[in-house]
């Protein structure tokens, strides 16, 4: 009975000739790391292991093969000194507030993040004793009088969720580093694509993997990357927090980065074209895109990117809720509250990203119930105009 216990709960396990083999050539394409956990020679390699002495995998929460090859290329993409992949894009904020932040401490938040950001970068660190101060990340001077001795982070978006407005990383960085703060940036709109953070000043930065960096709509999946010096506690919070990423997720997130940058490229042209389009409408109140030379922060814009303005386009129709509701069912283009797909999608801000907000504090941030968020992707740019147009005109039926 023991030995028949003894093969079935080896059966799935490589003999050593098998790994011998396996260990013979490199794998062009990574392969997939379906492992939970890792057998140990010895107790002695295990206590090795775990304190970090010998390189290698013990369990999939710690570590894991598949997301150390991620982080090779966030690191790259980021030109980072350190990444951390967590199991979705607000796992990769709260691994950065709860990284660099104590009770006592507080934050500059951007007026003008996602919802669920806002969320957590108020009412939650407000739990646990951290304060904060929302300001307008364009208003310079303003973010400089806003802080305070206990101010340790500032938090803004590369380009602003969902009214595209672009802030000075380099001006926010001075500003952060003469208070001893650190700088972290959502760069989702963006990607690595498009704006490098680090590059221009940032502490920190983080990704919603899930968006346009992998870029299909399969995965769930953060990064926050940064410099050596705010690392200390980062590796840590991610395991005791159970922040972890499956292997899954960040296999599929190394084929999309993959492509990334010639992904952006044909979907910022397309954008584009669709805000040009969108421009020259009588129906359509305005159009907020960082490549329009109209856009308030386009010469920043211009500073800032490469490879295009990005995938996003928002504006904002004449008929408010009744005409966001009948283009929304023309079903031209598939409304799906989020973003960063290989296809062009559209959602609705006042519904679903920010939804959370009332009303006069959406108004105050510009999104109105007509404000409909354009979600380019790599379609032909003919096709997309054509299906716009198509949607908009059954708005106006």
């Amino acid at each position: 009975m023991a030995e028949s216990k003894k093969r079935a709960t080896s059966s799935n396990v490589p003999s050593t000739e098998l790994w011998q083999r396996l260990d013979t050539t490199v794998p062009h394409n990574m392969p997939l790391y379906l492992a939970a956990v890792w057998q140990c020679e010895s107790t002695s390699q295990a206590d090795s292991l775990l304190a970090g002495e010998t390189e290698g995998y013990v369990y999939q929460r710690d570590r894991h093969p598949n997301a150390d090859l991620f982080v090779e290329a966030c690191k790259a993409l980021h030109q980072a000194d350190q990444a951390a992949i967590t199991a979705s894009g607000m796992a990769a904020i709260a691994l950065a507030v709860l990284s660099q932040l104590e009770t006592g401490d507080h934050v500059l938040v951007s007026n003008q993040l996602y919802g669920r950001t806002t969320l957590l970068l108020t009412s939650e660190l407000t739990r646990l004793g951290i304060g904060h101060t929302l300001i307008d990340p364009s208003d310079l001077q303003g973010v400089s009088e806003a802080m305070t001795a206990e101010t340790k982070m500032v938090v803004v978006e590369t380009i602003a969720n969902p009214l595209l407005r672009v802030v000075d990383i380099q001006g926010l960085a001075e500003i952060a580093h003469q208070h001893q703060a650190v700088l972290l940036v959502d760069n989702t709109f963006a990607t690595p694509a498009i704006c490098k953070p680090l590059t221009l000043g940032a502490d920190l930065v983080m990704e919603s993997v899930s968006k346009f960096m992998n870029g299909h709509g399969d995965v769930m999946l953060g990064m926050l990357a940064g410099k050596e010096e705010h690392w200390g506690r980062v590796e840590t919070v991610n395991a005791a927090w159970g922040f972890a990423s499956s292997p899954l997720e960040c296999w599929l997130a190394c084929r999309g980065v993959s492509t990334l940058t010639l992904r952006m490229r044909q979907a910022s042209a397309t954008a584009l074209a669709a805000a040009r389009f969108l421009e020259d409408r009588d129906d359509i109140e305005s159009v907020q895109y960082p490549g329009l030379q109209t856009h308030k922060d386009h010469q920043l814009a211009s500073q800032q990117f490469s490879n295009g303005f990005g995938h996003m386009v928002t504006f904002q129709l004449s008929g408010g809720r009744e005409a966001a509701d009948r283009m929304i069912a023309s079903g031209e283009i598939p409304f799906c509250p989020s973003l960063g797909d290989v296809t062009t999608t559209l959602s609705h801000p006042a519904s679903t990203s920010h939804r959370g907000l009332s009303a006069e504090q959406r108004l105050t941030l510009g999104i109105t119930d007509g404000t409909i968020r354009l979600s380019v992707g790599v379609d032909e740019s003919d096709e997309v105009l054509d299906s716009l147009e198509q949607a908009l005109q059954q708005v106006s039926e």
